[in-house]
C-alpha cells in the first residue's frame, strides 16, 4: 500500500473532518483483492488527498465487538432486523485514544454513528448509559437490557488508509478507508487472516463518490461485508449467515487460519455459537 499512497498529497484530521466529517452518510463497502488497489488509486483524481498523522499514512486500528449473550447486534444484521445496532471500542493504535462507538438505522439506509472517549475495551457504568440512551433513540426495543448485558465478544485489527476525494465539480467532497493486514480475533483465540483481500469503504451524502466510480470503471461492484457480522459467520460457521454467504465462499474461505496470543478478555466463544455448533 505505502507506494499507491505515496503519489497522494496529504490532509490532517482536522481538515478532513472540516470537508466531510459525513458522521451521517451513505456507505458502499467492497471487498477486493490486494492487487488491483494500485490500479484504482492511480485512476482516482488528482486532487485526492490522504490522511497523514505524524508521516503515517496506512494506520493500524483495533475495534473490540461488544454483543449480548443472545448476539442480539449479530443476529440483528444477518437477519436485517428492522432496529439493528452495533456497538464497540475502537483504539487507534498509532496516534492513540479508544471510542465507544454506537452505530444505528436512520431511515432506509443511512447510517448514524455516534461516539464517545472510553478507556480500553471495558464498558463501566457511564458506557452502558450512553449506549442505552442511543439504542433508546433509535427506537431499539429493551434497550437499557441489552446495553446492561453487552460484552466483548470479537476483536478485529487491521491497517487503514484515509482518502479526502473531491467532488466531481469541485463540491461535495467524499472520504473513503482503505483496510489492509485484515485480521480477526475470536474470544477463544482463534483468528483468521485474509492478507489477500481489502475492504474499502466508500463514504458519501447524496452523491456518488470519486472511489466508487473508479472501483465501477475497473468492474468491482458493491459488496454485502461486515467486519463484524461477517467474520463472526467465518469463525463461527453454524451461525446462520446467509447474507454474507457469497463474500465467504469468494473470500473468507481462503482466509489464514491460526491461534492469537491469549487475549486478556474471557476467552469463551458466545454462548450463542456454543449452542448452534454443538
Amino acid at each position: 500500500m505505502t507506494a499507491p499512497l505515496a503519489r497522494l498529497g496529504s490532509v490532517d484530521l482536522d481538515e478532513l473532518n472540516a470537508e466531510a466529517e459525513l458522521q451521517t452518510r451513505l456507505d458502499r463497502k467492497y471487498i477486493v483483492p490486494r492487487g488491483v488497489v494500485a490500479s484504482v488509486l492511480a485512476d482516482l483524481p488528482a486532487r485526492t488527498r490522504v490522511l497523514e498523522i505524524d508521516g503515517e499514512r496506512s494506520l493500524r486500528y483495533a475495534s473490540q465487538y461488544f454483543d449480548t449473550p443472545a448476539l442480539d447486534s449479530y443476529y440483528g444484521a444477518a437477519q436485517g432486523r428492522r432496529h439493528r445496532f452495533k456497538v464497540r471500542a475502537r483504539t487507534y493504535v498509532d496516534s492513540g485514544g479508544s471510542f465507544l462507538e454506537v452505530k444505528t438505522r436512520a431511515g432506509r439506509s443511512a447510517t448514524v454513528k455516534n461516539r464517545v472517549p472510553v478507556e480500553g475495551d471495558a464498558l463501566d457504568d457511564e458506557a452502558v448509559a450512553y449506549a442505552t440512551d442511543l439504542l433508546a433513540d433509535a427506537g431499539v426495543p429493551g434497550a437499557g437490557d441489552l446495553a446492561a448485558s453487552l460484552e466483548p465478544i470479537l476483536v478485529t485489527r487491521y491497517r487503514r488508509a484515509t482518502l479526502l476525494l473531491p467532488g466531481a465539480d469541485g463540491t461535495d467532497p467524499s472520504r473513503a478507508t482503505i483496510d489492509t493486514e485484515l485480521t480477526w480475533i475470536a474470544r477463544g483465540g482463534r483468528m483468521l487472516r485474509l492478507p489477500a483481500s481489502v475492504i474499502v469503504e466508500t463514504k458519501s451524502g447524496n452523491r456518488t463518490g470519486a472511489l466508487d466510480r473508479a472501483l465501477w470503471r475497473h468492474g468491482h461492484r458493491p459488496a454485502t461485508v461486515s467486519k463484524y457480522g461477517t467474520g463472526m459467520a467465518a469463525l463461527y460457521p453454524a451461525l446462520p449467515a446467509h447474507k454474507w454467504r457469497r463474500v465467504l465462499t469468494r473470500h473468507f474461505a481462503a482466509g489464514e487460519a491460526g491461534q492469537a496470543p491469549p487475549p486478556t478478555t474471557r476467552t469463551t466463544p458466545p454462548a450463542t455459537a456454543r449452542a448452534v455448533a454443538a
